[in-house]
């Protein structure tokens, strides 16, 4: 089971995000504070789980969190800031809409962009070690799944509904074949698509 707090001085919250690696629609990013102690047997890293255990999950953590949020940026702010910014820009925008004030934020991964004066903590893997980075993780996943699934209805054939913008075989000959939309991220290399994607 997932640790609940890496520290226990502070309100904490967690992040992540979801959406880095797609050639196409926002990166979105969650920010969520669970109690000391909130405890969970499921609820672990987003890439894990299946969609189904992803979307019963949601409202579990929506409903026992503290304080949660989500926010996205634009393909066109990543273009312009790129997606590392982005991505940050992202998480920072999520601690803004939180009910609750954090004193403390830990992050998925190796790098953050301080945010105000909140002392904070990149952990690697943290989206499997800790309840409120994968809490992060599942709805910043959700909701994006959600919003591309929803965009594919106007571009279908791009089969967002499946890929979610990411540069599977199909998408990247979708691009080739029928351009860009609005929703593309225009910095994002299109390779052939017969390379293998590493």
């Amino acid at each position: 089971m997932l640790l609940s707090r890496y520290q226990d001085t502070f309100i904490e919250a967690g992040c992540d995000e979801a959406g880095r690696g797609c050639l196409a629609g926002p990166v979105f990013a969650a920010a969520v504070i669970f109690s000391q102690d909130f405890a969970h047997e499921v609820l672990t890293d987003s890439k894990q789980l299946s969609a189904t255990q992803r979307h019963e999950l949601r409202p579990i953590i929506e409903s026992n969190a503290l304080a949660f949020a989500v926010a996205s940026v634009t393909a066109e702010e990543i273009d312009r800031i790129n997606i590392h910014n982005a991505s940050y820009l992202a998480m920072h925008r999520a601690l803004d809409m939180l009910t609750l004030k954090a004193a403390y934020i830990i992050v998925d991964g190796n790098r953050f962009i301080p945010y105000q004066q909140i002392p904070h903590c990149c952990i690697i893997k943290g989206d499997g070690k800790y309840l409120s980075i994968a809490a992060a993780s599942i709805l910043a996943k959700t909701y994006r799944d959600e919003y591309m699934e929803n965009l594919a209805a106007e571009f279908p054939q791009y089969g967002w509904h499946q890929n979610k913008g990411y540069p599977t075989i199909h998408h990247r000959n979708a691009i080739l074949q029928h351009g860009f939309t609005p929703h593309h991220r225009r910095t994002f290399r299109v390779t052939d698509p017969q390379l293998k994607l590493f």
